[in-house]
């Protein structure tokens, strides 16, 4: 088995444990257990509480002490084992602290898998920025089949979702161990308290390009969290209007085109990256969120059937744009002994910091916009795209970064 192909299931596994519940839980939560919006948040918020810290322990854990596939395989165990006690629970306060310790140890894998990837691919002598974005394509293979998965057996308001999240993240907390060695690069006993602790990263933000670069990625980070929460239950709200429409009836289907899109833009980043630069990437990411909310809120399930598309397809400029090209520019950036760190600090900033805001946030505002039990959809997502709308034009202001064509060569090998 080639190891390209080995880091391709790792990839699949990862996010197919993720998409099984991602998309779909908020309607599982608000139609079956009959949670509140601000219920419904706070919950999704969890993943922000949990990568606030969790990414960055984890991360310095692999570059200090342990091997980085194997904090992956155990993470994923405890997922698994959380996701199940889950499926079991009906309760919001229950329900929310079994959460929290799910997210707690997920989290940290979409780190520790970049950084498991990134260390075998260069040990064998492969171009990271060449050769990981097709690899990363079937982690978003995996989300998106989760996700028909789910909706062709009619789970999307059922815990057997969370059943299948289970199951695939016990299969790669187990797989994960037959994995090449990725060493700790940091395993030095000298050095200062600071370099003791594992802080090495925060160095980061000595330097203004990357501190500017980290607060706007926690901005986007809310924005990503948004549609994973509401997304489906926006759709499955049009059931009264248009019961027997493809929105209503298969929202999962419908949503995964955002991932299939993904699968498309992904690998344009290449291409886009060292043509364009950091900065034209990332505010082409923010104006696509502004198009993704937008089309949602003047969208609809039958004459407006197809802004809901729009905003599925142009979904892959804005998360890719931002979530890849984001990680390559700390890669490029971040010392190789700092690696993990840099790429957990990342994780704090995107879906810590970011993912707390965008779930309670969100949470907040559907409910100002709810009266009794209808939502006002359309002002929820124009508020959503207006905040998008600011963060990209303060972004274009604020961030002073010229592009440099060949700088992309530090991650060549």
């Amino acid at each position: 088995m080639g190891i390209k192909f080995r880091i391709t299931v790792m990839n699949f596994l990862q996010f197919f444990a993720w998409g099984a519940w991602l998309i779909s839980m908020g309607n599982y939560m608000d139609e079956s257990l009959g949670f509140t919006g601000g219920q419904i948040g706070s919950i999704y918020a969890t993943m922000g509480i949990a990568a606030l810290f969790m990414p960055a322990i984890m991360g310095i854990v692999a570059d200090r002490w342990i091997n980085a596939e194997r904090v992956l395989g155990l993470s994923h165990l405890l997922v698994g084992a959380g996701l199940i006690m889950a499926a079991l629970t009906k309760q919001y306060d229950s329900l929310y602290w079994i959460m929290l310790g799910v997210s707690m140890f997920y989290m940290p894998t979409i780190a520790l898998n970049n950084t498991v990837s990134y260390s075998v691919l260069e040990r064998f002598g492969y171009d990271i920025v060449k050769d990981f974005p097709p690899i990363r394509v079937w982690g978003t293979v995996g989300f998106i089949a989760a996700m028909w998965t789910i909706d062709i057996f009619n789970w999307t308001v059922s815990p057997v979702q969370l059943y299948l999240g289970a199951t695939a993240s016990l299969a790669l907390g187990l797989y994960a161990f037959s994995m090449p060695a990725s060493e700790p690069q940091n395993k030095s006993k000298g050095g200062s308290i600071y370099s003791a602790l594992g802080l090495d990263a925060f160095v980061l933000f000595k330097q203004r390009k990357m501190t500017i670069f980290l607060i706007f990625s926690m901005l986007l980070g809310a924005a990503l969290q948004i549609t994973n929460t509401f997304g489906v239950q926006f759709l499955y709200d049009f059931k009264i209007l248009y019961p027997d429409s493809f929105a209503v009836q298969h929202p999962n289907v419908l949503m995964s085109v955002s991932q299939i899109s993904e699968t498309l833009f992904i690998l344009t980043i290449p291409f886009f990256l060292k043509r364009f630069g950091i900065k034209k990437v990332m505010l082409m990411s923010m104006l696509a969120w502004v198009f993704r909310f937008g089309f949602f809120a003047i969208g609809n399930p039958g004459s407006g059937f197809a802004f809901l598309v729009l905003s599925m397809i142009i979904y892959g400029m804005a998360f890719d744009f931002f979530n890849i090209s984001g990680s390559l520019f700390v890669e490029l950036e971040a010392k190789p002994k700092i690696r993990a760190s840099a790429q957990g600090l990342f994780m704090i900033m995107t879906n810590g910091l970011g993912a707390y805001i965008g779930g309670m946030g969100s949470g907040y505002v559907v409910d100002y916009f709810t009266s009794g039990v209808v939502i006002n959809w359309p002002d929820v997502w124009f508020t959503f795209a207006a905040y998008a709308l600011i963060v990209g034009l303060a972004f274009m202001v604020l961030f002073k970064y010229k592009h440099d064509p060949t700088v992309l060569a530090k991650v060549k090998h």
